[in-house]
């Protein structure tokens, strides 16, 4: 029989529930606390929902984000983002680049001025580079940013708790909202503590944590239907717990296998996704915490119909992955 690399036994008997109101608790008390964060310090919004201005650049040379980042480094611009563009269409001599520069507070875009300074300094290190192209982005595109972001994060909130309800029971959707409200509030909260910038990049990051942290409470959810079948007479506290333990190894290894790729790349994917990184290396573990200790207890709570399960196989279409 081949080696296989097992993070858990095959075998667990773990009690998730045995400090269930400690767990419960303290993610009641970390969203609580997030809000508060949110509602007095606020958060460290980007350039994308502060508004700024955004400068195209063109050059026969190569770019080097490295350089062009040192020579704005002096002139205190505040929050700047360099990334080069890439396009089949161009040819080789034709290296493009977008800066964006935020605006300060109280105006609405970069001044003229500043925009010319910004030029000479890109200007000093590549003599050949052009600015095809400056344009600003005002409070008002911003702020419509902003309400966008909150549209797409609460529709993929609505999209799930929908798509949970119509696939399990009601019970099960209120658990697996909960704990994706969770995920992403202590998420964005975090993020208002050290202030980290958050753009589009971060709100693009909540939307995956969505779907990843929905993905292991179904299969979880997935395997406590198969049981609810299969024991009938079991009561619901000690079922859960034989659920989680059955699924424990596959979702352990799924959550080190995701975290592994993710730190590497917050050590080494640089300052450009960083802040999507950590939100996601945040999400991953918020999510597989709220899977096993906050969605299961709100089921338990609400309770389960138990009287009329269907009859199904041994094998479901999810739960079972030998991890």
């Amino acid at each position: 029989m081949a080696w296989r690399l097992r993070l858990v036994p095959e075998k667990t008997n773990i009690d998730f529930f045995r400090i269930q109101w400690v767990t419960f608790g303290a993610s009641i008390a970390m969203m609580i606390a997030s809000v508060i964060l949110i509602i007095t310090m606020g958060l460290n919004f980007g350039i994308d929902f502060r508004g700024g201005t955004t400068i195209r650049t063109e050059s026969t040379s190569a770019v080097d984000v490295g350089a062009y980042r040192e020579a704005l480094g002096t002139l205190e611009l505040g929050d700047v983002s360099i990334s080069e563009v890439f396009d089949p269409s161009f040819g080789p001599e034709r290296h493009v680049a977008m800066i964006r520069i935020s605006a300060r507070d109280g105006e609405e875009a970069v001044t003229p001025q500043v925009i010319a300074e910004v030029e000479a300094a890109l200007q000093a290190v590549d003599p050949s580079i052009t600015f095809p192209a400056v344009e600003s982005v005002g409070p008002k595109v911003s702020q419509e940013l902003v309400t966008s972001a909150l549209l797409a994060v609460l529709a993929g909130t609505v999209g799930i708790l929908f798509y949970v309800w119509v696939r399990f029971e009601w019970q099960f959707a209120v658990g697996t909202v909960a704990a994706l409200i969770h995920d992403v509030l202590v998420t964005v909260g975090i993020f208002v503590l050290f202030q980290i910038k958050f753009d589009l990049t971060i709100v693009a990051a909540l939307l995956t944590i969505l779907g990843y942290s929905v993905n292991d409470t179904v299969v979880i959810f997935d395997r406590l239907r198969e049981n609810l079948a299969k024991y009938k007479q079991m009561p619901l506290r000690e079922m859960m717990n034989l659920t989680a333990n059955e699924t424990l190894s596959r979702t352990i290894m799924t959550a080190s296998t995701t975290l592994i790729s993710l730190v590497v790349l917050l050590i080494f994917g640089g300052d450009v996704i960083r802040g999507f990184v950590f939100a996601m290396l945040l999400g991953v573990i918020l999510g597989t915490y709220s899977t096993l200790y906050m969605a299961k207890n709100i089921v338990l709570m609400l309770g389960v119909d138990r009287g009329d399960k269907p009859k199904k196989s041994d094998k479901g279409e999810y739960a079972n992955v030998d991890a």
